[in-house]
């Protein structure tokens, strides 16, 4: 999608999602959008799945860890048309463990024969349970090339920072392995199907079901020694599947640690690192909401409203760093504020022109 710099200032809208959204939700689980593909397409489970973060964002308890919190991205250009989703949950294994493998490698010396090897190991392990962990980035592949993705997937992160005390001070995402359309995965099949007698669309299904905790059981507890691997499964430790190559080079970009752990079915990698020392969080400052007309581009940064229930997030031009921001009407509507109200802002890095 080719825009202009006017076109994008607060043409996007971050909001929390609500049952309402619950046949845009099911078009977007159903087409090819591009991200990590975890929304359910069985109405019920989707249906309470939107409930749940509805509760979330609109609990004045303390926070249990239970909790998830679903986002969706609107084009108000576009009748407020629904283009994206991304969530949180909050403390994954809140109920069991959260399983990875971790990366290491065993260093082994024989001085008799003058030989040292040093060798690549996977260790089932649960290091990440309790660490917040963003999920379900998905987005209309139309929208792709643009800012859009950048305050679905960062716009996450400003809300965590400013509810800090309901979320781990670390933070995770799975990014999907290598996969085929016939059910075909090279670490599944290399890995958990010697030791679970099941394909990999099914492990997938039985964990969107049950959890993890009934697959890993069965899992090696003892180190899998990666050289002794299929080469087809060594080959996709690590890799990406193309659909997660977007929201993963976000998170890239905001410096999560890419280099010890991958998930247990496919193998993609599993990202972690403090919340405080990513950039948009680093970024993170008030400033004044004003009367006028959001500067334009080419420098860009994420405009938030600083709530949890009535969350709003949306882009606006960086103009001076030390002057009130201005917004139109439109855009204080869309975001519930009013001049003199502080708002919470980040600056990008990308630029569009």
């Amino acid at each position: 999608m080719t825009d202009t710099l006017r076109d994008q200032a607060g043409r996007f809208l971050l909001r929390p999602a609500v049952p309402d959204d619950l046949a845009a939700l099911e078009r977007l689980a159903h087409e090819r959008a591009i991200g990590i593909s975890s929304l359910p397409t069985d109405r019920a489970a989707l249906l309470d799945k939107l409930e749940r973060s509805e509760r979330a964002f609109a609990s004045e308890d303390e926070a249990s860890g239970e909790e998830i919190y679903l986002f969706v991205l609107q084009d108000l250009q576009e009748a407020g048309r629904i283009i994206g989703t991304s969530g949180i949950e909050a403390s994954p294994g809140f109920q069991d463990r959260f399983y990875s493998y971790r990366s290491e490698f065993i260093v082994q010396v024989s001085d008799e024969l003058g030989t040292r090897n040093r060798i690549h190991t996977l260790h089932l392990c649960h290091d990440l349970t309790g660490v917040s962990l963003l999920t379900g980035f998905h987005i209309d592949p139309a929208y792709a090339g643009g800012l859009a993705p950048q305050l679905l997937s960062r716009g996450r992160l400003m809300f965590m920072a400013q509810q800090a005390e309901r979320f781990s001070d670390r933070v995770a995402a799975e990014n999907p392995g290598p996969a085929d359309e016939d059910g075909g995965c090279p670490f599944w099949d290399g890995v958990g199907r010697r030791f679970f007698d099941m394909d990999y669309p099914s492990a997938e299904a039985l964990n969107r079901g049950q959890g993890q905790g009934s697959i890993a059981e069965l899992l090696p507890q003892s180190p899998i020694y990666v050289p002794l691997l299929d080469e087809a499964a060594q080959w996709a430790l690590g890799q990406l599947h193309p659909v997660g190559e977007l929201p993963f080079s976000i998170l890239m970009d905001e410096g999560f640690d890419t280099d010890t752990y991958v998930n247990i079915y496919d193998g993609g990698p599993t990202v972690e690192e403090r919340l405080q020392s990513l950039k948009t969080v680093r970024r993170l400052h008030g400033r004044r909401c004003a009367d006028g007309v959001a500067p334009g581009g080419p420098r860009w940064q994420l405009v938030g409203n600083g709530r949890r229930g009535e969350f709003r997030a949306t882009l606006a031009g960086r103009g001076d760093e030390g002057q009130d921001l201005a917004l139109d009407a439109a855009a204080r509507a869309a975001l519930r504020v009013e001049p003199g109200d502080m708002l919470l802002v980040a600056a990008l890095d990308m630029e569009l022109a």
